[in-house]
């Protein structure tokens, strides 16, 4: 079987290719069978008042690919953009292979997986920033 599995919990929403479907009382298992779906938990989702920091605008950049209000192809030079001027900063090699990894994602129309990559900065991009405070 290929394709991507869904775990959902109980009342865990998610968003498939721009509809919103909530899980019933118990956990369940979903495939989902059709190539290149946009897919996004909406636990893992990022609010527009959260999209303070250079990580988390990229982030919501690329969730609006995903959740249908922005064109893949419009966005593209401006996340490529945004990718470059954050390996300007983030110059460890975790960090330059996430943004390779995003990057390569984007580039291939794979836009959950860019997403995925660019969220694993966050954690990295918090510690900076509390170490600067």
């Amino acid at each position: 079987m290929s394709g991507l599995v869904l775990k959902l919990g109980p009342r865990e929403r998610v968003l498939i290719n721009g509809a919103v479907i909530e899980n019933g009382d118990r956990r369940s298992r979903l495939s989902i069978m059709t190539p290149n779906a946009n897919i996004l938990r909406l636990r893992d989702a990022i609010h527009p008042e959260e999209a303070r920091t250079p990580v988390r605008r990229v982030c919501y950049a690329a969730q609006l690919v995903l959740t249908g209000d922005t064109d893949p192809e419009e966005a593209r030079q401006n996340l490529l953009r945004r990718i470059e001027e954050l390996s300007r900063v983030l110059m460890d090699s975790d960090s330059r292979s996430l943004l390779a990894q995003a990057t390569e994602a984007l580039l291939t129309d794979q836009h959950y997986k860019c997403l995925k990559a660019l969220r694993a900065l966050i954690p990295r991009e918090d510690r900076l920033l509390a170490a600067a405070k």
